[in-house]
């Protein structure tokens, strides 16, 4: 998860968000990253990679993404300066049970802000081509996702159900703490306050 600076608008017109989806296939094909889920909002980017076995792929990825979009829009506005709030926050996801949670949570996204009703009316998230609304090759399902059933139409109608059904607060919440801390999902999360002292 990237988000503008000062919760600033990184998006200025659909242009933006096409420049922006271009980027990100260019560079996952160039770094050898699967795109799993995407949902580009008005002033933040939610993305589920699964980067290759470099290290530095999903980094890589990343950095040339806000450059080039820092780029863009610095132009078009006449700034200079940092777009983005810091460095991208990440979160690893450790089985396929939550990929498929998190892929969730990332497509209901504009739904949760009150943009949209319905997931399939917002068009810069994955969930029009999961479901298939939309053609694209560059998508890729996630395992979980492909697990949901035997030929295409009953895995969408399983995904569609899923994404559907909603996401419970306390879902909602582990995933969002999770990455605001930037630890594995599932892990135990700190407490905000002072830490506890050490045994003597």
């Amino acid at each position: 998860m990237h988000r503008g600076h000062n919760r600033r608008r990184i998006f200025l017109d659909p242009a933006d968000f096409k420049f922006y989806l271009r980027n990100l296939l260019d560079l996952t094909r160039r770094f050898d990253c699967r795109v799993h889920s995407y949902c580009l909002m008005t002033n933040h980017v939610h993305l589920v990679l699964a980067p290759s076995d470099n290290a530095a792929a999903l980094s890589a990825v990343m950095q040339r993404l806000e450059l080039r979009h820092t780029r863009r829009i610095n132009r078009r506005l006449r700034n200079s300066g940092t777009l983005w709030e810091g460095r991208y926050k990440s979160s690893p996801i450790p089985t396929d049970a939550y990929l498929l949670a998190c892929g969730r949570y990332v497509e209901l996204n504009p739904v949760r802000a009150g943009m949209v009703g319905w997931p399939e009316d917002y068009p810069w998230s994955s969930f029009r081509a999961q479901v298939g609304m939309e053609s694209t090759n560059w998508l890729v399902p996630d395992p979980a996702c492909l697990a949901l059933g035997r030929t295409d139409g009953e895995r969408i109608k399983a995904y569609r159900d899923w994404v559907q059904s909603g996401i419970s607060p306390e879902e909602w919440q582990t995933i969002h703490n999770s990455l605001e801390q930037q630890v594995p999902l599932g892990t135990p999360l700190r407490k905000p306050g002072r830490p506890p002292d050490k045994e003597k």
